[in-house]
């Protein structure tokens, strides 16, 4: 049995699905047979950049291998012949890519030309658009934005790192509410439910006089991290539902941030009234941030339309790993 492999390695989770070589005159992607998540990525400049890519990849593929038992089939016969993966913190065309390359291989076990390593948001866009122009905005832990026109040409915008350039994304929503609640903390803005739900959920007493100095130590914290900023973002997304106008204000601010990126792909591209599909856990699941990204998308790029996905980055990995084993197409 001979497998490819799909990855969508983000900074929170990585997941791995698995399918089957589709034999005969022209081999390629068949059905999938598994799928694992395993954990995050961060930047492969980073210090541990490298052993985190490697151990994402490893471990969601074991997971993935497991539905395999689950499902009756031997996994230790089932060979992995090529992989795709579509990585958070991936610059086409660059150095860090040859290096995604080179790691992924040694993870996998696979030889060089037996692996893709790509941006996340190319595998996203050849899932939600497999032929054809359209614009994918991501806003997950991070956010990006990238389309094709109908000759192939690409252009992304946003997506230049957290410390830069993370507007619209979860890990903004969560920063933006802290802030919010250390003005509120030191008089500088009126006290809403804001300030209490969100000490709260990072387990700090809002009654605390010292709660302030606490959340500055805990956001510069191993660990913490963009991640520990994203995580509040629920929060704010009920806040903002229940009326408090702070959170609805940080909601705003961030669909308009997406409208803007979608809006800059679409001007880089020549795009008329494109198709732009939402992807992402941001924009999937915070209603607060999701409604209004529409209304903020109506005024920035008029007559776009919003569309959901044909396949999600996993699905655009797996194209892209069985465009490797694809044979010679007949005349």
């Amino acid at each position: 049995m001979r497998l490819i492999a799909g990855f969508d390695a983000g900074q929170t989770h990585t997941t791995c699905r698995l399918a089957l070589v589709a034999d005969g005159l022209a081999p390629g992607l068949g059905p999938v047979v598994g799928e694992g998540d395993g954990p995050g990525v961060c930047h492969l400049a980073a210090p541990e950049g490298p052993e985190r890519f490697g151990a994402a990849l490893r471990e969601s593929l074991v997971r993935a291998r497991a539905h395999l038992i689950d499902a009756g089939e031997s996994a230790g016969t089932a060979v992995l012949v090529a992989a795709a993966v579509g990585a958070s913190g991936i610059e086409q065309g660059t150095a860090v890519q040859e290096q995604g390359r080179a790691l992924a291989a040694a993870a996998l076990g696979l030889a060089p030309e037996g692996v893709v390593v790509t941006g996340d948001e190319r595998t996203a866009l050849l899932g939600a658009f497999p032929a054809g122009p359209g614009i994918v905005v991501i806003s997950g832990t991070g956010t990006i934005a990238v389309g094709r026109d109908g000759r192939g040409r690409e252009h992304r915008c946003a997506g230049w790192g957290w410390l830069l350039d993370g507007a619209g994304s979860a890990m903004d929503i969560g920063r933006d509410g802290l802030a919010l609640s250390l003005r509120m903390a030191d008089g500088r803005l009126a006290e809403t439910p804001l300030r209490r739900a969100l000490w709260q959920a990072l387990d700090l007493d809002p009654d605390d006089p010292e709660a302030p100095q606490r959340l500055k130590a805990l956001v510069v914290a191993d660990g913490f991290g963009p991640a520990g900023f994203a995580r509040l973002a629920p929060v704010l997304d009920r806040l903002a539902a229940g009326g408090d106008p702070q959170a609805i204000a940080v909601m705003e601010r961030n669909a308009g941030a997406l409208a803007a990126m979608a809006a800059g792909v679409a001007r880089g591209l020549d795009l008329v009234g494109p198709a732009v599909c939402p992807m992402g856990g941001a924009l999937i699941h915070l209603e607060q941030l999701r409604r209004p990204f529409g209304r903020s998308l109506d005024l920035a790029l008029p007559g776009s339309r919003l569309v959901g996905a044909a396949g999600d980055a996993c699905q655009g990995a797996l194209a892209l790993a069985a465009a490797l084993v694809q044979g010679p197409q007949p005349a």
